[in-house]
């Protein structure tokens, strides 16, 4: 089964293109979705984040977000360290999912899928991008606490859409909902013959 990679910025609708993706009856795995699962069910990754980013991590066994956001997203080596202690877990989940999987590719949805270098297990990328505003448009409409400011911090923690680009195979621009299905349909006809 081909692995395809799907990424993009906070606010680019990767989580929309994936959903599209479930919709023709592809296999979809959102690392950031078993990422949480794991910050919850795994006492390992607990004790872990315990220590590194203090007690005030978790309520109890669910991790508090925005006190981890508010450390991370303000120092860069807090976030490499988290993201040490929770993507290998995210990466073996991944591929014992994969093997129960069936069809001819599956899509693996991950936020940092270059800046991890999870892409490298890819057979194909693809990258979803749309402009700073209306990326930041969108996270303000999703997320009702969210400031621009707590938006455009996240954004400078990721990579730009210039260097993504020069890894991804596929790129999508994601502004009008019609044009993007189309383009995704096009990929899955495309995906379906390599």
């Amino acid at each position: 089964m081909k692995i395809i990679g799907l990424t993009g910025g906070i606010g680019s609708g990767k989580s929309t293109v994936a959903a599209m993706f479930t919709d023709l009856g592809v296999p979809v795995y959102i690392a950031d979705l078993e990422a949480k699962k794991l910050t919850r069910t795994s006492k390992k990754i607990r004790k872990k984040i315990k220590a590194l980013l203090g007690k005030e991590s978790y309520n109890g066994k669910v991790i508090n977000s925005e006190y981890v956001a508010n450390k991370v997203f303000n120092d860069e080596t807090l976030l490499k360290d988290l993201n040490a202690i929770i993507h290998p877990k995210v990466a073996k989940h991944f591929k014992k999912w994969i093997e129960k999987q069936e069809g001819p590719y599956c899509i693996k949805e991950a936020a940092i899928l270059f800046e991890s270098g999870s892409y490298e297990d890819c057979d194909l990328t693809i990258l979803v991008k749309a402009p700073k505003e209306l990326r930041i448009k969108r996270v303000l409409e999703r997320d009702r606490n969210a400031t621009v400011e707590e938006i455009e911090r996240r954004m400078k923690n990721q990579w730009s859409d210039l260097e993504k680009e020069n890894l991804a195979d596929i790129i999508i621009e994601n502004i009008d909902l019609e044009n993007t299905q189309q383009k995704i349909k096009e990929i899955h006809l495309f995906l379906l013959k390599t």
